[in-house]
Formats: C-alpha cells, structure tokens, sequence
C-alpha cells in the first residue's frame, strides 16, 4: 500500500521502503529541508507529515501532477506504510 498525499502524520518508524533506514532518513531529511513534509518528535517517536495544504497553496496541481506521474510510471509502489498501521 502506498501512502497518499492527505493520509495525515505517520511515525518513523511506520514508514516501508526498500532502503537502509540511514538512507530512508537522509531522504526525510532532504524533504524536510526542502519544505515538503512537517517533523514533530515525541520523545523518542519522530513523526511527518506532508504539507499538502501549503503546497497546494503555493503550487496549484502540483502534487496531483506528481503523483499522477508516478501512479502512470508505477514508480513508488514498494514504499508505502506498515500493514495494519491506521491511516
């Protein structure tokens, strides 16, 4: 299952990718800095969200436009979240 733009905050350690998971943090890490995901820690827990809303704001269609693109090019379909992990 991937995660869909709107799904909401997901821990961490949630998250499946076929990546080492220094790799799977460098990548969060460069989303965060570029300003398309949130990160709130919680003791240990480390959560992200998208910022779907901001980036909606201040790019009409784009993310749409994006997803579109990998949904028609398959790409992503190993990432997605834990099963049994609520939405």
């Amino acid at each position: 299952m991937r995660p869909r733009a709107g799904e909401g905050e997901r821990g961490w350690g949630e998250l499946r990718a076929p990546v080492a998971k220094s790799t799977l943090s460098h990548h969060l890490r460069v989303l965060r800095d570029a300003g398309l995901t949130r990160t709130r820690q919680e003791g240990t827990r480390c959560f992200v969200i998208l910022r779907s809303a901001d980036l909606q704001v201040r790019f009409p269609g784009l993310m749409e436009a994006v997803l579109a693109a990998a949904e028609d090019e398959d790409v992503g379909r190993q990432v997605g979240v834990q099963a049994g992990t609520p939405a």
